[in-house]
């Protein structure tokens, strides 16, 4: 994945992150950022929770006036 880059350039590059914006403010970030992570995949699962939920009361109904009376029929 990192093949042009060695482990030292790595080292080097988060010194000077860590240099840049401090330690605190890199702890807030990191948390905020796993906060939204959290927050998407609630509100991925609450919309998949929907949609089936949705799937299902629409397999319920019949989905016209043929169906219907065929159902009517077998009852």
């Amino acid at each position: 994945m990192f093949s042009g880059i060695s482990i030292w350039q790595l080292l080097i590059l988060l010194a000077i992150v860590v240099l840049l914006f401090g330690t605190k403010k890199l702890r807030n970030i990191g948390g905020d950022l796993g906060g939204a992570v959290k927050g998407f995949k609630s509100a991925m699962k609450d919309g998949e929770d929907e949609q089936d939920h949705k799937r299902l009361a629409d397999d319920d109904q019949p989905q016209n006036k043929q169906d219907a009376e065929q159902k009517a029929e077998q009852d």
